[in-house]
């Protein structure tokens, strides 16, 4: 009878994937027990980064990170947190708010664009030379001193692209207002 309980206990144990390997039986009389080896389960933790982590990863980052590894280091540390519902929360409240920022600085740049593309020409005067030739060449600070006295705009001179002057005549320069916006300014340099 033990043998028949066994062997009915080993198919019920084959239903489910298990196999003899996995299993000891151990009998007891007209009692069969069978004892399932237990898999060791990784423990770990969903945090978020509070600061870069080397070889981790990047502040605001979501990970799943061992438990040990948290509770020994990023949390002693100060270098992480827990994620929790309300943190959560506040990490989409906070990624809005930098969007909204990002698209309210295009747009200003956007119409700043257009103000620059809407003024016209501005010109430039140089002493002049032979023929179309000019003293000097004109250079991205003389555009942002331009700039400056006609449409009281203030722009930094790294943001300002422009061809090599050396001559009058009619010259385009670019001045990147943001990574997305790029305005298009027309140059009349004369001599006088």
């Amino acid at each position: 009878m033990a043998t028949t309980a066994a062997a009915s206990t080993l198919s019920w144990l084959h239903s489910f994937g298990g196999t003899q390997n996995e299993t000891t039986k151990v009998t007891d009389r007209n009692r069969v027990f069978v004892v399932f080896n237990q898999k060791k389960v990784k423990k770990t933790r969903k945090v978020i980064l509070k600061e870069d982590v080397e070889n981790l990863g990047q502040k605001g980052q979501l990970l799943d990170v061992k438990a040990g590894y948290f509770r020994n280091y990023l949390l002693p540390m100060g270098k992480a947190q827990i994620i929790t519902p309300v943190l959560l929360k506040e990490m989409k409240m906070e990624e809005e708010r930098i969007e909204a920022e990002k698209q309210r600085v295009k747009e200003e740049a956007q119409q700043l664009a257009l103000i620059f593309e809407t003024v016209g020409a501005f010109k430039v005067k140089r002493k002049g030379g032979k023929g179309k030739l000019i003293f000097g060449s004109v250079t991205a600070q003389d555009l942002v001193d331009i700039i400056k006295a006609q449409i009281q705009r203030d722009v930094d001179k790294r943001i300002v692209s422009l061809p090599e002057i050396r001559e009058t005549g009619e010259y385009i320069a670019e001045l990147k207002l943001h990574p997305e916006v790029t305005a298009r300014v027309r140059l009349n340099v004369y001599a006088n």
